[in-house]
């Protein structure tokens, strides 16, 4: 869910509708998420009913965000990284406790979703989104067969030198290892040479390495197959009637669930939870869901929602779904090693 940094300003005001102990700064929300990911229609539905701007920035990787908050005054008050990088960013102390299951949001949080091992008590953090990362095929590059990883990391002739990956490590070595039955964020040398070895001889047949354009790339046809996001794939195909079908491989797809979260230090944060609410309140839940595209880990009006099984089977998928967990140290070691073999 990830296309090029943009900026958003929309205009200014003050609200609250239910908030936690923290800092206010009245009228002001400085929100760092994915690009492209949150309803330009809420945003200005928030703007008018309370009168808070919103300073949008957008990343392209969890580990943007990360380094960001690393680095500290960052000036965001509220974020929307991935689980494991919430998981990380907990253990690193960068995150505010705003005792987010005690919320209003929390109401409305799937069972199944609350309390999950990244925030298991529930005070760090609030679901936003959830799918699925996998690989897209141009039906008119490419007719075969799309139910296994072996297309993408060892393609026909057809697809040689027309497969595009993401230059996300975190990603590419989730989904190889998926493919060769090697367990996320593995500590076992062997195995992550076995990683590598399939990424070095999969190297010739990359285009490119990149999170930039994807749509582009793909829907027109420039590669024939592409890394890429089941909602993003959704929406080119139902919007723009890309000739493109979402690979539902037999060995899984890799798992993620965008969350929000305040940063430690947020000058806005009572402003941040009352966005928080207002995004998790089922009518703008349901909003939220039809634009992005991405299953929904908030209750929705099913009755409004557009995307179902029939239309949308990118969000429904009927292969194993494997959840990219937060590394040791160890293996993000690793995980290093094997990425920096790959891009010699």
């Amino acid at each position: 869910m990830q296309l090029k940094c943009q900026r958003l300003i929309i205009a200014a005001g003050i609200f609250a509708l239910a908030s936690a102990s923290g800092a206010r700064a009245d009228g002001v929300l400085n929100v760092y998420a994915w690009a492209e990911s949150l309803s330009p229609d809420l945003i200005r539905k928030f703007e008018e009913t309370t009168g808070t701007k919103i300073n949008f920035d957008s990343f392209t990787s969890n580990e943007d965000a990360l380094t960001k908050l690393q680095i500290g005054n960052s000036g965001y008050d509220l974020i929307t990284p991935s689980q494991h990088f919430v998981k990380i960013m907990i253990g690193e102390g960068l995150l505010e406790d705003f005792h987010a299951d005690q919320i209003p949001a929390f109401v409305h949080v799937r069972p199944e979703w609350a309390h999950q091992w990244w925030d298991p008590t529930g005070e760090y953090s609030i679901p936003l989104a959830w799918g699925t990362t996998g690989f897209t095929v141009n039906r008119n590059v490419y007719q075969g067969p799309i139910d296994s990883w072996q297309v993408f990391f060892e393609p026909p002739p057809e697809l040689q030198g027309h497969i595009a990956d993401s230059n996300s490590p975190d990603e590419v070595i989730a989904q190889a290892s998926i493919y060769l039955d090697v367990p996320l964020c593995s500590e076992d040398p062997q195995e992550m040479v076995k990683v590598r070895d399939l990424l070095v001889a999969q190297k010739p047949y990359v285009a490119i390495y990149s999170t930039d354009d994807i749509g582009n790339r793909i829907s027109g046809g420039e590669v024939g197959a592409h890394s890429w996001w089941d909602g993003d794939t959704l929406r080119a195909r139902l919007n723009d009637g890309a000739p493109i079908e979402y690979a539902m491989p037999k060995e899984g797809l890799v798992g993620w669930m965008d969350s929000f979260v305040i940063p430690k230090g947020a000058a806005n944060m009572d402003n941040a939870i009352d966005f928080i609410n207002f995004m998790s309140e089922p009518e703008n839940a349901t909003v939220q869901y039809n634009y992005y595209g991405h299953a929904s880990p908030i209750q929705i009006d099913e009755s409004k929602a557009i995307y179902n099984k029939e239309n949308a089977p990118e969000l429904f998928p009927d292969v194993p779904i494997v959840f990219q967990p937060a590394c040791s140290p160890k293996a993000q070691e690793l995980i290093a090693r094997v990425w920096q073999d790959v891009m010699k």
